[in-house]
């Protein structure tokens, strides 16, 4: 395993904590050996606590909390199985401007983005919050205890939006794929339509064809029909002009005569 990259939160010395070839040796039974008191011997009171026993069950408290925030990290080195601990040396103002500085400069070596979605940003900045934790929760527990559980909420909140934000791709992914595949069958669907829409132009084109040869068909027809019977209405109006000469000639030839000669005509028509 390969040993941790370095962090902004700060850690104490690694310790080895065992060996693959180490084995455990058998627990021995302890030997349980009563004192020898005399008959007159009284019982010795128990020294009295020093007055550092309270600060270190405050700071042995502290440690605890703090390994609980921020665990431990383990890693395989050889045969060797590595630990080290979150730092729980108090932080200075220097210590602070110092975390700043280094932030800093790991944003720009690891050329993070200012804006936008950037997971070395976040990385960093996830670092930097943890060693404020650190720093915080060693002068006051409880106030890192509620640093954890905003970053915890802080940390759910961004999950819950990758989720989202993977959710939506697959949504939009599946969406792509089913628009090609109606993008293909409306292309066919198109293509069909042309080839309809062709065929009726061709039929139209037919049928404009056959219409106009049937209007000049039915043109000349009539024009030939028109120009009958104006010939008949000419021969009808000479006929009748020449009767009426007739008619006019007879009567001043006398009454009889010109009526036979003017009927004798028609009933032979």
């Amino acid at each position: 395993m390969i040993p941790p990259a370095e962090s902004l939160l700060k850690y104490d010395n690694p310790v080895l904590v065992s060996k693959s070839t180490d084995r455990k040796s058998p627990k021995g039974r302890p030997l349980r050996v009563s004192p020898q008191q005399s008959a007159d011997s009284t019982p010795i009171p128990p020294p009295p606590k020093p007055k550092s026993s309270l600060t270190d069950a405050t700071k042995q408290e502290s440690e605890e909390i703090l390994n609980a925030i921020l665990p431990p990290r383990e890693w395989m080195e050889g045969n060797q199985l590595w630990m080290q601990h979150v730092s729980s040396t108090p932080c200075t103002r220097t210590d602070v401007v110092h975390l700043e500085e280094l932030l800093d400069t790991k944003l720009q070596q690891r050329q993070a983005r200012e804006t936008g979605i950037c997971p070395v940003r976040r990385e960093l900045y996830s670092q930097c919050f943890d060693e404020l934790i650190r720093q915080v929760t060693i002068n006051c527990a409880e106030r890192g205890l509620l640093l954890l559980r905003v970053r915890d909420e802080i940390q759910m909140t961004i999950a819950a939006y990758q989720t989202l934000y993977e959710s939506s791709v697959a949504f939009g992914m599946r969406k792509a794929l089913q628009a090609e595949q109606g993008k293909a069958d409306m292309e066919k669907m198109i293509s069909d339509l042309e080839s309809e829409k062709h065929d009726l132009k061709k039929q139209l084109n037919e049928q404009r064809a056959k219409c106009d040869a049937i209007e000049k068909r039915e043109n000349e027809k009539r024009q030939v029909e028109e120009k009958k019977h104006m010939e008949e209405i000419q021969f009808l109006k000479r006929t009748n002009q020449q009767l009426k000469v007739r008619f006019y000639n007879s009567i001043q030839k006398g009454p009889l005569d010109s009526l036979i000669t003017v009927l004798l005509p028609a009933l032979r028509v």
